[in-house]
């Protein structure tokens, strides 16, 4: 463990801090919303809201994909972080549309802000609390390779970024009293959490139909197995996936024909270590094969005990 880092970092403690800090937040922004009419600070309760949405079903989610495999569900539970990111990406569309509406609405009807200075200190606070919290949840996402941690902190770093928006806008208006420029900002948080949406989408949907795993994390792992071609005649079907924290690898290992059963469990022993050390949290199936008879190129390396070269298909 290295130094000054935390003795564990818990998904479920990660989600539940997550949980707590958006409560308190909704509760503050709803009222300062209430009190200023400001649709800009409205539309960031619901973005807290959809926070707080986001954070509960990240709680539920890494406790359920950090169970281990079982007879129905031989490969892990892996798949229900991209599950939950799923469904956290369909519930910021809804808001979108809802902060739309509002917005919409208080353009045709020009109504203006009352308690300025009060709105613009709850969403200064806001914006303290969850720059903190994003960090640590980041951290935590980091450290446990956590999908629905690391979208759940993306939600709340955005909504640092949504909360400047509007205390910029609520100053403007307090000084000028362009009303317009209030709805306009809450647009503005709109778009933006659509964007978060997007990519949480594509990253979600990338781990339910079995994405690979990123290049240099395939290119770590071809380097790994090459290191090994004293040991062996190659390999082909090199095969990744990424099931929630966890790294799935597969890959078939040709070996010279004189070499034992010991031997090749041995390479496949080590083979296996070495991979672990580089890709965390990996599953390994290696499916072992002699070299053919046909092959001319391997015939003098197969001779000889303990050498090879490297082929891939």
């Amino acid at each position: 463990m290295r130094a000054g880092q935390p003795k564990k970092l818990s998904k479920t403690r990660a989600a539940t801090v997550s949980v707590a800090s958006n409560s308190a937040l909704i509760a503050l922004k709803l009222a300062a919303g209430i009190a200023t009419g400001s649709v800009s600070i409205f539309a960031e309760a619901i973005h807290s809201l959809l926070d707080l949405a986001a954070a509960g079903i990240a709680f539920f989610s890494v406790r359920l994909s950090d169970r281990p495999a079982d007879a129905q569900h031989p490969f892990g539970h892996g798949k229900i972080e991209a599950v939950s990111g799923f469904v956290e990406a369909i519930l910021i569309v809804g808001a979108s549309a809802a902060i739309f509406w509002q917005a919409a609405n208080r353009i045709r009807t020009g109504a203006g802000i009352e308690f300025a200075e009060a709105g613009i200190a709850v969403m200064v606070a806001s914006m303290v609390v969850n720059i903190f919290v994003s960090r640590w949840l980041y951290h935590a996402a980091r450290a446990t390779d956590s999908l629905a941690l690391e979208a759940d902190a993306g939600h709340l770093w955005a909504d640092v970024f949504s909360s400047l928006a509007v205390v910029i806008a609520l100053i403007v208006v307090r000084l000028t009293g362009v009303k317009i420029l209030d709805p306009l900002v809450a647009i503005g948080v709109g778009v933006y959490i659509l964007k978060i949406a997007y990519d949480l989408l594509r990253k979600s949907f990338g781990m339910l139909i079995d994405e690979s795993l990123p290049p240099a994390d395939q290119a770590e792992i071809k380097r790994c197995i090459e290191e090994h071609t004293r040991l062996l005649v190659g390999y082909h079907e090199l095969r990744t996936r990424k099931l929630g924290s966890q790294h799935q690898i597969d890959l078939h290992l040709v070996m010279p024909r004189d070499a034992t059963v010991a031997e090749t469990h041995e390479l496949c022993d080590h083979l296996e270590s070495d991979l672990r050390s580089r890709i965390p949290r990996a599953e390994i199936t290696i499916h072992v094969e002699p070299c053919p008879d046909e092959c001319a190129t391997c015939a003098a390396a197969c001779s000889l005990p303990g050498r090879g070269h490297a082929t891939t298909a």
